[in-house]
C-alpha cells in the first residue's frame, strides 16, 4: 500500500474536522450576537421604564413600555375603534405590498432598459434626476386628491418611494456588467434580448437585492403617510387617532407594530437572498 493511500483518509478527516469546527464557531457567534441584541433591547426597555416612572423623562410625552404593552393587549383582545387589530395590520400590509411590487417591477424594468440603452438614459436622465430630487412625501396629498381616500392613494405613495432606489440600483447593475461576458455572449450568437435576460439581469441581481432591503420600509412609509392624511382603516389611521386622543402609548404601540412588520419582511428577504446566492462565497452587501 502506497503512502498516498494511507494519508488520504486522514487528510479528509482533518479537513472535515476543520469544517465542523468552523460551523460550530459560526453558530456560537450567531447565538452570542442574538443574546447581545436581546440584552441590549431589554436594557433599553428597563431604562425607559425606570426613567419614566421616576419622572426623569415626561411619562406623558414618552409613555413607558408597560403602558405600551397594555395598549397592545387591549387592541389585540378588544380591537380598535376602526375594527380588529389584525384588520388594520392587513390593510396597511396590503397597500405596502402592492406599492412595493409595482415599484420594484417598474424600477427593475426601467433601470435595466436605461442601463442597456445609453441614448435613452441620456435623454430621460435629467428628468429622472429632477423627479428624484422632489420630496416624494409631499406627493401624498396630491395622490389623495387624485385617487380619493381608498387604497389607491396609499399604493401610489408607496410606489413613488420604492421606485427610485430600485431604479438606480438596477440601472447601475446593468451598467456595471462585465463587458467580456457580453462580448462572449455576442460571439456565441446571442441576440440583444438573450444578452439582457441571460447576462445583464443575472449580473444586476445582487444590486437589485441590495435595494430591496430598504425599499419595503419605504413602501410601509408611503402607506402610513397616506393613511395618516386620510383613510378609513390602517395602522396610519390608528397612530393618527392615538395622537389626536393624546394617547402616546397608542402612538408608540403603532410604531412597535410597524417595526415588527418591517423586521419580518427584512428576515424574509434575507432568507430568499441567501437561497438565491448560495453559490457565492459572500453576499452582495459584503456584510453577512
Amino acid at each position: 500500500m502506497s503512502p498516498e493511500t494511507v494519508t488520504v483518509p486522514a487528510v479528509r478527516q482533518r479537513a472535515g474536522g476543520r469544517t465542523a469546527a468552523r460551523a460550530r464557531a459560526a453558530r456560537n457567534r450567531r447565538l452570542l450576537v442574538l443574546a447581545a441584541r436581546v440584552l441590549l433591547l431589554a436594557g433599553l426597555l428597563v431604562a425607559w421604564e425606570v426613567l419614566a416612572r421616576t419622572k426623569v423623562i415626561d411619562p406623558f410625552n414618552f409613555s413607558m413600555p408597560s403602558k405600551i404593552w397594555d395598549q397592545l393587549k387591549q387592541w389585540t383582545l378588544h380591537g380598535t375603534a376602526q375594527g380588529s387589530l389584525g384588520e388594520q395590520i392587513w390593510c396597511t400590509l396590503q397597500e405596502a405590498l402592492q406599492g412595493w411590487v409595482i415599484g420594484v417591477a417598474a424600477g427593475v424594468v426601467l433601470g435595466i432598459a436605461f442601463g442597456r440603452m445609453p441614448f435613452l438614459a441620456e435623454v430621460v436622465g435629467p428628468f429622472i434626476k429632477v423627479l428624484n430630487a422632489l420630496p416624494r412625501i409631499v406627493l401624498a396629498p396630491i395622490f389623495l386628491l387624485w385617487f380619493g381616500l381608498g387604497p389607491a392613494s396609499k399604493v401610489a405613495s408607496a410606489v413613488v418611494l420604492v421606485f427610485f432606489p430600485v431604479f438606480f440600483n438596477a440601472f447601475q447593475g446593468a451598467r456595471e456588467v462585465d463587458r467580456n461576458l457580453v462580448a462572449n455572449a455576442r460571439v456565441l450568437g446571442a441576440s440583444n434580448r438573450k444578452v439582457t435576460l441571460q447576462v445583464v439581469v443575472p449580473s444586476a441581481t445582487s444590486w437589485i437585492f441590495t435595494s430591496l432591503h430598504i425599499s419595503f420600509g419605504f413602501a410601509l412609509i408611503g402607506a402610513i403617510v397616506g393613511e395618516y392624511l386620510g383613510a378609513s382603516k390602517g395602522l396610519g389611521l390608528l397612530v393618527y387617532t392615538a395622537q389626536n386622543n393624546f394617547n402616546p402609548a397608542g402612538v408608540y404601540a403603532g410604531m412597535a407594530i410597524l417595526a415588527a412588520v418591517a423586521l419580518l419582511a427584512e428576515g424574509l428577504l434575507t432568507f430568499v437572498e441567501k437561497r438565491l446566492f448560495r453559490w457565492k462565497s459572500g453576499h452582495p452587501d459584503g456584510s453577512r
